[in-house]
This record gives structure tokens, C-alpha cells and sequence, in this order.
């Protein structure tokens, strides 16, 4: 079932959408497009479809440093994995690859990468993500990615909406969760320890 929260997108530049299918893009060629335009967030869908997003506005800036900030705070801390920013782009299973906002992953998957690996566009399943609605995201799109990120083996994502207040959390076989203008969300069992208090981003 869809969500459809209040939508302000009318002054933000929209994602673009392009069907590169038949191009058949190689890993290569995909990332000398990313280093060739270092100002937009690209990414590419399981279907085939290169995004290209607009960079971010001053409010979304902000709250992606906050959301980092803490799950960086928390990963250093409690020590078992890695937390990586939303320029972070990783190669999942099905072909697509993804840039989700704040991202985490236990440590010894990390490093059981190579050099080589870690220094490319990786092809590693991130344990947990976030993704903050921004004025420019398309619904359709978003829920999209989430479920690719279920199907893909993420362990818990969250999808942040502070234009509605709303927080849905997705995990693995089970239904989706939505949480109403809440205080914090627990991100327990997955991360031990994680509170995530998203009223300081509303």
C-alpha cells in the first residue's frame, strides 16, 4: 500500500529519470560518469534506469549532517562496524547501485573487501540504512528503493519523511512499520544501542 505524504516539490529541481537499458552501461563506464560529474548524486536502478539527483537543499543538508553525525557517533563508540555519508555509492546483488543518506555495516564484512574493492563502487549489502525524504523525491521513487534494499539483504532501513513527521521502517519479512511524529526510533536489535531521536530534525 502506498503512502502519500504532503508533497512540496514544486520549486525543487526533480530528480531525473533516464532509461539506459539498451546501453548496457559497464561498471567502468558508470563510475567514470560519477567522478566526471562530482556535483550530482547518480545512481542505478535494478530496472535500468540512471538517476540523477539535483544536489541537496539547505534544510535536507542539514538534516543528513545530523543524521550522519549521530549514527557516527553511536559506530564509534559501540565499535562493531563502519558508518558511511550519502556520497557512499554501494553495488548491490540485482545490478542497481545505491547512495542511501547515512548507511552502517558490521565491521569484519568490511573488511573481508580488498583494497581494491573498498576503493571502488563496492559490491557490499549495507546491514542498515537511512533515507531522508527531500522536497525532490518522488514517492514512487523512494518506496523503490526501499523495497530494492529489502531485496537486496539490507537488515533494517529507515525512511525518514519530515514533511509528514513520519518514519516507515522496513525489515526483512516482516510488514511495514509506520511511526507517527515519534520522539525516537530504536534501531535494537540490528544496532545495539541505537537510538535515533528524529524530533531534532522535524
Amino acid at each position: 500500500m502506498s503512502h502519500h505524504p504532503t508533497t512540496v516539490e514544486a520549486s525543487v529541481p526533480p530528480v531525473l529519470a533516464l532509461n539506459v537499458q539498451s546501453v548496457r552501461l559497464t561498471d567502468e563506464q558508470f563510475e567514470k560518469l560519477c567522478w566526471d560529474n562530482p556535483d550530482l548524486r547518480i545512481e542505478l536502478t535494478s530496472r535500468g534506469e540512471l538517476l540523477v539527483m539535483p544536489p541537496t537543499s539547505l534544510k535536507t543538508g542539514w538534516r543528513n549532517s545530523i543524521l550522519t553525525h549521530r549514527l557516527t557517533e553511536w559506530a564509534q563508540l559501540e565499535g562493531s562496524g563502519l558508518s558511511f555519508d550519502s556520497s557512499t555509492l554501494f553495488t548491490l546483488p540485482d545490478g542497481s547501485k545505491r547512495s542511501p543518506d547515512a548507511s552502517w555495516i558490521r565491521r569484519e564484512r568490511v573488511e573481508k573487501l580488498s583494497r581494491e574493492e573498498q576503493d571502488r563502487f563496492a559490491m557490499i549489502v549495507p546491514d542498515f540504512v537511512i533515507e531522508l525524504r527531500s522536497p525532490s523525491d518522488r514517492w514512487s521513487m523512494l518506496e523503490e528503493k526501499m523495497l530494492d534494499y529489502m531485496v537486496n539483504g539490507v537488515r533494517l532501513a529507515l525512511l525518514i519523511d519530515p514533511m509528514a513527521n513520519r518514519v516507515l521502517i522496513y525489515r526483512p519479512d516482516k510488514p511495514l512499520e509506520t511511526v507517527e511524529n515519534p520522539q525516537s526510533i530504536s534501531c535494537e536489535p540490528e544496532l545495539p544501542g541505537f537510538t535515533l531521536n528524529v524530533q531534532e530534525i522535524w
